[in-house]
């Protein structure tokens, strides 16, 4: 199997350290930045597979990081942030992370959301033009998705998902009006059996409703959530 290659952005030495350790023992290549200017220089030399991207950093932010590097090209990339504050992770998501992690954290958290995210990947990169059939193609009034080519349209206009934002509407465009527990969304989209991340799930829907339009998309307290198809 190809080595894949952590790009891990921390100016805390010892946690930088740590999930380097980690990920190379996990059979990663691993590069390392500690500041904004050099995550960025440092993912145009070293073109990784995945970033994991601190928000509080010398030089320039995070979130800055983030939108400098996809504006190079796409790449997953997991937020990690001090703060647990709803506008912080929206923002991130906004601008292009997959996924986020708030401090304190476990290293094999780290490990496993990384994972994760390149086998999503590696499972669209598997995808093309050539896959698509009807069935692939699901249109309701003026939202459209099209599973086989990952692109979302609303009122024609071509809407940008990140990989999990487009995962998590593909599991509510599936069964169209069901309800969806926020277990269930887990299991498929972040591949966890932890309940406890039930709010990671609000987090990406809340980012999800913000481009596709908010009305789009149910709340069932206490349950999930299931996509409307009506007018």
């Amino acid at each position: 199997m190809e080595r894949r290659t952590v790009l891990v952005v921390e100016d805390e030495r010892a946690i930088s350290d740590a999930l380097a350790d980690r990920f190379r023992a996990e059979g990663y290549d691993v590069e390392q930045a500690f500041d904004g200017p050099s995550a960025v220089a440092a993912a145009a030399e070293a073109r990784p597979d995945v970033v994991v991207l601190d928000v509080m950093l010398p030089g320039f932010d995070g979130h800055e990081v983030c939108r400098r590097i996809q504006a190079d090209r796409p790449v997953p990339v997991l937020m990690l942030t001090a703060r647990d504050e709803e506008s912080d992770v929206l923002v991130g998501l906004g601008i292009g992370a997959d996924d986020y992690l708030t401090k304190p954290f476990r290293i094999r958290e780290v490990v496993a959301r990384v994972a994760a995210l390149l086998r999503r990947v590696e499972r669209a990169s598997q995808l093309g033009p050539a896959d698509a059939n009807s069935s692939d193609r699901l249109v309701w009034v003026d939202l459209e998705v099209d599973l086989a080519q990952r692109r979302v349209r609303t009122a024609g206009t071509e809407v940008h998902l990140t990989r999990t934002e487009f995962d998590l509407l593909a599991v509510l465009a599936r069964q169209p009006g069901r309800v969806q527990s926020r277990e269930r969304l887990l299991a498929e989209v972040w591949e966890w059996v932890d309940a406890a991340g039930t709010r990671t799930v609000d987090s990406h829907i809340k980012a999800l409703r913000a481009k596709i339009g908010a009305e789009r998309i149910r709340t069932v307290h206490g349950v999930g959530y299931a996509l409307e198809t009506e007018s």
